[in-house]
């Protein structure tokens, strides 16, 4: 997991060939000029999910897990808790993994949560269980997904 600041993506840039080009296009879109859902930035390979949601409490949101993309959570309104626990500690699954979705579930407990304000972002990989969206209230966000092997 890391977190930062959209104003300061040099070196999270470094950490995936693909990244540069979601956060350049992230940071010359206004996203509220586009419709809410996909908006493909690179076929297959870099995506963005363009979202309007209500946050959930923390006992209603499960911890995710994806193997194919890796998860980059931008806030744009509102304030978000992104729950956290290593995926190779989770022993139980309410959803086993599904590879058209990309994503397994589990209802054990993060073990830490991070706040994310707008301007901030989290980026999650496979070996992050992560449980997002966390909220009493309405979340304006973006969520990149990057595909891990291109």
């Amino acid at each position: 997991m890391k977190v930062g600041k959209l104003s300061k993506t040099d070196r999270a840039e470094k950490l995936h060939p693909s990244f540069k080009l979601l956060f350049d296009f992230v940071k010359r879109t206004d996203f509220d000029t586009l419709p809410f859902g996909k908006i493909t930035v690179d076929g297959d390979n870099v995506y963005i999910m363009n979202l309007e949601i209500q946050g959930k409490d923390k006992s209603e949101q499960p911890l995710e897990i994806h193997r194919e993309y890796i998860d980059v959570h931008i806030l744009l309104k509102g304030k978000e808790l992104i729950g956290w626990k290593p995926f190779d500690e989770i022993t139980t699954f309410s959803q086993e993994y599904d590879k058209t979705a990309d994503c397994a579930l589990s209802e054990e407990a993060s073990r830490f949560y991070v706040e994310l304000h707008p301007g901030e972002f989290c980026i999650v990989y496979p070996e992050d269980a992560h449980s997002p969206a966390i909220n009493d209230g309405p979340i304006r966000k973006l969520i990149g997904k990057v595909k891990i092997y291109q």
